[in-house]
């Protein structure tokens, strides 16, 4: 009697769980689909919205599945038979689905919530960290739409805009596909010795971002292939093509850590991310699965590539570069390009912020617009790894330092709580190892994240070269939210002056400051660049950011905040981009 339990129960888990799964998917596809709309509408806040309400879903399903589910299985003796059970039925279940992996990711998201799992379970999780299939889509010809170079690049171009179907109508298309031929055939004569082309295979689902529309394709040649990305703005009087993207690296920015997630609909996820890993081969799938809408399955396949990367390497954790914090206890595995940031139990002085304060930051981040110039951190609980694998010192100091979340079982290192990064360089070393060439563009760039950051109403408050980091494409971003705010919470005040000479020399501020004061004249003092490093460097940075020390230049930005006059965020270089005075005005 207890076995047909176990089985009657086990299906009836799967069955619940497998329907949690499918409210998922049609909720996540019904919120991007208005993506589209959003584009033709010019409606950038409501994209805003539903941005927020896209990423609450998964959880939200999780959480309501798992208080559907954890009756079933407590009603029964063996809960593990029971969910053994369940897996194996569930895993037939889901075996024809597109979304085999993401229905995979929502099973093993009930499961550890359910079980409170501790490093890997192999009784209840579908576990696997070998090689897995990644459909490319070639033999599926609705996935995208080929054209071919019959007369000239522009009618290719042309035929691909064309195939699309915006709602909106084109400025002048014809201008723009003579535009972007131009690029094109400049990118094939400069790098293929040649204008032939056997074909631009472009997705037919469009990429929605922010206020553009991304027509992502691949240029093939015999063997050869490129991205070719075609960002589509709308302005007041149509749709513009605003510049074409040609190499992998202006590609690969398209899709980076530092970006929030677009808004593409398509039933096949995985086909989606395969043609996408054809163009960028040095993309993790986790990545990818990120970029197109999917945090919990990207943390999925970080997770695994992470495990079956430690049984195939020997390098052991060890300190991060770079200058150690007083809120994060930070380590890497040099070999896996990847950080990872722990809560420490006690605060130094000046620090004030508690452990929940730190969270709260670290979820504002995940939920806000990151503008190419915030890190993704993805959260992680109850991990576990093979003590030796630790290097012993900085054992002891996670440890002495984080006990709360760190602690020794046996021969494995238990983890309750922690976030992990891609590893960028640390801005205060780049500037001091760099040539002062390099340097020079990194600095200016600082000044160019920092008011990035600032039109995304993000005000970083550690204003520290080290609280920054250069990506592999020398973009500077931040990486460091312990003390982030709203910008729109600040209260950008000028030093008051004083009749009395003595105010000066005081060691504390003779005037009263409230808390949300912010002092841009003080900045210069955060910002101070490595004593090492070339004045030069310094003084260009001046030219360009002098502004930053100033309280109109905060408040302007406030205001702009306060119209909801939304900056335009696109991941390229201005100098890349067809400059027209209506393109400048759109939004």
């Amino acid at each position: 009697m207890g076995a047909e339990t176990e089985e009657a129960t086990g299906r009836q888990v799967a069955d619940t769980i497998l329907a949690g799964f499918v409210d998922y998917i049609a909720g996540f596809r019904k919120v991007s689909r208005r993506g589209a709309s959003h584009f033709t509408n010019r409606a950038w806040t409501s994209q805003e919205d539903d941005s927020r309400q896209r990423l609450a879903l998964h959880r939200a399903t999780v959480l309501a599945t798992v208080d559907r589910v954890r009756p079933l299985v407590d009603g029964v003796a063996d809960r593990r038979g029971a969910w053994r059970v369940a897996r194996s039925h569930y895993k037939a279940r889901i075996s024809q689905r597109s979304d085999f992996g993401l229905a995979e990711t929502f099973f093993n998201s009930v499961t550890r919530r359910v079980f409170t799992t501790i490093g890997v379970d192999n009784d209840v999780e579908l576990r696997w960290f070998g090689a897995t299939i990644v459909p490319r889509g070639e033999g599926r010809a609705e996935l995208f739409t080929t054209a071919t170079r019959v007369r000239d690049t522009a009618a290719m171009v042309r035929q691909v805009l064309e195939s699309i179907g915006f709602e909106a109508p084109w400025a002048d298309l014809d201008d723009d596909a003579r535009r972007a031929a131009a690029r094109i055939d400049s990118f094939l004569l400069e790098e293929w010795d040649s204008l032939s082309a056997d074909g631009l295979d472009v997705l037919r689902p469009v990429f929605y971002r922010n206020k553009g529309a991304y027509l992502v394709g691949r240029l093939r040649q015999q063997n050869r292939i490129t991205p070719i990305v075609i960002p589509v703005v709308h302005t007041d009087d149509g749709l513009r093509i605003d510049t074409v993207l040609v190499t992998e690296a202006q590609a690969s920015r398209l899709f980076s850590f530092t970006r929030s997630y677009f808004f593409v609909e398509w039933p096949n996820p995985s086909e989606l991310v395969g043609f996408l890993k054809s163009l960028l081969p040095m993309k993790s799938l986790a990545e990818l699965y990120t970029a197109i809408g999917f945090p919990q399955h990207g943390k999925t396949s970080l997770y695994r590539s992470l495990y079956r990367h430690l049984d195939h390497s020997h390098d052991k954790f060890v300190r991060t570069r770079g200058t150690p914090g007083m809120v994060m206890a930070v380590f890497t595995l040099v070999s896996f390009n990847v950080v990872f940031k722990i809560i420490k139990d006690r605060f130094d002085p000046p620090k004030t912020i508690t452990r929940e304060g730190v969270k709260r930051r670290y979820d504002l981040v995940y939920h806000h617009d990151r503008v190419g110039r915030m890190v993704e951190a993805w959260e992680f609980e109850n991990l576990s790894f093979e003590k030796d694998r630790f290097d012993p010192e900085l054992l002891d100091e996670l440890l002495a330092t984080a006990a709360e979340s760190v602690r020794v079982v046996g021969d494995q290192v238990v983890i309750r709580h922690v976030y992990s990064e891609r590893q960028v360089y640390p801005l205060n070393l780049y500037l001091r190892e760099m040539s002062t060439e390099k340097a020079t563009a990194a600095a200016i760039d600082w000044g160019w994240a920092i008011k990035d950051l600032a039109a995304a109403n993000v005000f970083p408050g550690d204003l520290f070269t080290k609280n920054f980091g250069v990506t592999r494409h020398g973009s500077v971003v931040f990486y460091d939210y312990d003390e982030l705010v709203l910008l729109e919470e600040c209260r950008f005040r000028s030093i008051p002056t004083s009749d009395d000479p003595a105010d000066e020399m005081r060691s504390q501020p003779w005037f009263s400051i409230e808390p949300g004061d912010v002092f841009p004249e003080q900045f210069p003092t955060f910002m101070a660049f490595p004593s090492d490093v070339s004045s030069e460097v310094r003084r260009r940075f001046d030219e360009v950011h002098a502004d930053l020390f100033t309280v109109a230049f905060w408040k302007g930005v406030q205001e702009r905040l306060a119209r909801r006059d939304l900056p335009d965020f696109y991941p390229y270089s201005e100098r890349l981009r067809f400059r027209r005075r209506a393109a400048e005005s759109a939004g």
